[in-house]
């Protein structure tokens, strides 16, 4: 499947058809405030007349800098609707960062909120050439900045038809392999992600779905775009909390939620929390990292109630493989899997020359399909590294079975070669995350003068618990080999993570070196 192809869909085609009322919500705000179809249409269509007043030609760019909000979705769709491009921002970068990202995308219009302002006046003092400045936030105006609610005043102008390799959206990668790509996107790449995900039934039809999940990301955009196509309900959090979601469920009556595993395991083990606040939850969508299988039995457990789906794509792919329901419970489930590819994409397992290999045989996964990015902005070097013959190239280490389901065994930077043998990291992790004292754990392979590399883990604990490394081989040595063992541990009181919940294993390593 060729990416760009027709879909029969845009961006601006799913404002146009908002002016369908559906009979429920488009959003409920976390007040309580309902916001129709029809109303939110509007809205879009009459932002976009005030970005195009503002806009000086077609290659500027409109960024976003703000946690979740309603006004964040109608930006992005308020971008698409006069064929610009809108580039959602990681509201915890430095301003040294985001300086680099305004620049390389040329951002001509900035909308912030109130926890944006400290960092938009670390950029204003830099020098940072920002056009005009939008403020979504409550309170007094900002010196300098026009209110979102005046450029909805603006008379609405008609949608500019969108060509097929138009930049839609410029979404930065999370850095952890290096310094942040700007991975551009299409209406078609984006709409196809969103519909691999409808397709895979991952949220029931007419679904209030909490998005909690950062809007900076590629898949919580999917979900909110697929949300938005199917004409159901998004309750946007201004960030996850396990207080906000228990919220959302039983005040508001939410009754699906997408999640990172990080986010799940602070939802479940809250001190507070009771199995009975849930039962309303219908379905969880997880990703972004891998799921331990220790904390999956216990969200499996806390909350009964919900169909568990796994979605694996990247930042360049979009939500491309699903692990559904049915592959998490009885005796053929296959809960340590990444899933099966939706009908929008075309996944295989190759080997270094770029060959398929047969099933069941290691390689990298790598993707193909209307989904993927049309390459990184002003990196053509880095876009040929990725982007071979039409397939993406993932970096991910994995097999594919003869049912297409794929499993991952590790990012192949992440592989630890120790003493000549290969160990994946997430297959550790799996086992020592089952230790009764562990919270969370990362593996990484660290310097050794004989084995070149060891295994080395760091764990977070549980309250009031203390392990030893003894403790911790001895519990790994019924289940792994014993060259899989940690031969080194570390204990810190928190991990670093990023917005999305996965560890920073580069943070890790160079912490580890520096000392």
């Amino acid at each position: 499947m060729k990416r760009g192809m027709d879909l029969g869909m845009a961006l601006t085609q799913l404002v146009t058809s908002a002016s369908i009322d559906p009979g429920v919500p488009a959003f409920i705000d976390p007040d309580g405030a309902e916001i129709g179809y029809p109303r939110f249409g509007e809205n879009v269509r009459r932002l976009a007349g005030g970005l195009a007043s503002r806009m000086s030609g077609a290659s500027g760019t409109i960024g976003i800098l703000s946690l979740n909000c309603r006004e964040y979705v109608e930006i992005m769709l308020g971008a698409a609707w006069i064929g610009q491009a809108f580039v959602p921002l990681n509201i915890r970068w430095s301003a040294a960062e985001l300086a680099y990202a305004i620049d390389d995308a040329r951002i001509e219009i900035l909308f912030v909120d109130a926890t944006a302002l400290p960092l938009v006046r670390a950029l204003l003092a830099a020098r940072c050439d920002i056009g005009h400045l939008i403020w979504i936030g409550q309170g007094d105006l900002p010196e300098g900045m026009v209110r979102y609610d005046a450029l909805l005043g603006a008379e609405t102008v008609d949608a500019v038809p969108a060509a097929d390799d138009a930049p839609a959206a410029i979404v930065y990668t999370g850095g952890t392999t290096g310094r942040a790509k700007g991975v551009i996107h299409t209406q078609a790449s984006l709409i196809a992600s969103a519909m691999n995900w409808i397709c895979t039934g991952g949220m029931p039809g007419g679904s209030r779905c909490i998005m909690a999940l950062p809007l900076f990301h590629v898949g919580a955009i999917g979900i909110a775009f697929a949300q938005l196509l199917r004409r159901a309900t998004l309750l946007v959090l201004p960030g996850f909390s396990p207080v906000a979601v228990r919220d959302a469920v039983l005040r508001l009556k939410a009754d699906a939620l997408g999640a990172v595993p990080t986010m799940l395991g602070m939802l479940v083990d809250a001190p507070d929390f009771d199995p009975v606040d849930y039962v309303g939850l219908r379905a969880i969508a997880y990703g972004a990292s891998p799921m331990p299988t220790a904390l999956l039995d216990r969200v499996q457990a806390a909350i009964p109630s919900a169909a568990l789906t796994q979605i694996y794509g990247m930042t360049e792919v979009g939500m491309a493989v699903f692990l559904s329901d049915r592959w998490h419970h009885g005796p053929d489930a296959m809960r340590a899997a990444a899933g099966q590819a939706g009908p929008f994409y075309d996944v295989r397992i190759v080997d270094e020359n770029g060959v398929e290999v047969p099933r069941g045989v290691l390689g990298e996964v790598v993707f193909a399909g209307p989904g993927i990015m049309k390459g990184y902005l002003n990196q053509p070097d880095a876009t040929e590294e990725v982007l071979k013959n039409g397939y993406l190239f993932s970096g991910d280490a994995g097999i594919m079975d003869a049912l297409g389901i794929v499993t991952l065994l590790d990012r192949k930077k992440d592989m630890i070669v120790t003493g000549a043998e290969n160990v994946y990291s997430v297959e550790v992790e799996n086992v020592v995350i089952r230790h009764p004292a562990v919270q969370q754990c990362a593996v990484i392979g660290v310097p050794d003068d004989l084995y070149g590399e060891r295994v080395h883990a760091v764990l977070v604990l549980k309250p009031d618990q203390s392990v030893t490394l003894e403790d911790i081989r001895q519990f790994c040595t019924n289940t792994i080999a014993g060259y899989k063992c940690p031969r080194s541990i570390e204990i810190r009181d928190t991990m670093p993570l990023s917005p999305m919940g996965k560890v920073l294993k580069a943070d890790l390593r160079s912490s580890y070196l520096a000392r």
